[in-house]
């Protein structure tokens, strides 16, 4: 179970945010920015992952508009980094560029980046930005190999969350399968994204622990 309050927000158009606390529960809280401004992905970059040490666990989501028709192809419309209790939602679609910073990291070699399914997400942020992640693992077949359970190669983040943070997260599919591409998300939205993305990095850094 999880809470979500709005405790900041700038509406200005190079430095727009919103600044949120997504509770989880009631005893992880996730400081979560959302914003489409470079300069606001470039500074929490420099607070929130100035480590960049080898080891440093992201979790790492890309979503985009659900292509509904034959040879639809939506682009990526938000990526969700999450570096421990610290989640950026970055609405790329709406950016007005991809700032250096965030190329820099995700290219980075001393960073691994985590996620279900997390080949699909950066093959498409390379297909639709040219943004290349550098160093990446699938949590499933990570957890299948460090548990030696080879059913986790099919589990999905609940399942995952389960069996090593001790909880489970669930979201409806009208969430999953909502509109990214809207330059407003609903707070429902961000805390889906907040969520998953924390639950990723948490995942990865319990069984990459005794690597």
């Amino acid at each position: 179970m999880s809470t979500i309050t709005l405790i900041g927000e700038n509406s200005t158009e190079t430095h727009n945010y919103k600044l949120y606390e997504v509770t989880v529960e009631d005893t992880d809280t996730i400081q979560t920015l959302l914003t489409s401004s470079p300069s606001q992905v470039s500074s929490w970059l420099s607070t929130n992952t100035t480590r960049y040490h080898p080891g440093l666990i992201v979790g790492l989501i890309a979503q985009w508009r659900p292509n509904t028709l034959p040879n639809m192809n939506n682009p990526v419309a938000t990526l969700h980094l999450c570096v421990d209790h610290r989640c950026l939602i970055f609405q790329i679609l709406h950016a007005p560029s991809v700032p250096r910073a965030l190329i820099s990291f995700l290219a980075s070699p001393n960073v691994t980046f985590v996620g279900v399914g997390i080949h699909g997400h950066v093959d498409k942020l390379f297909q639709d930005y040219n943004l290349r992640v550098a160093n990446v693992r699938d949590l499933r077949s990570l957890a299948a190999e460090e548990l030696n359970v080879p059913e986790l190669y099919w589990a999905g983040l609940d399942t995952l969350g389960l069996c090593t943070l001790g909880f489970e997260v669930s979201t409806p599919r009208y969430i999953t399968t909502s509109r990214w591409d809207n330059r407003s998300l609903t707070e429902e939205q961000v805390e889906y994204a907040a969520v998953d993305a924390f639950v990723s990095c948490g995942v990865g850094r319990t069984l990459t622990s005794d690597n």
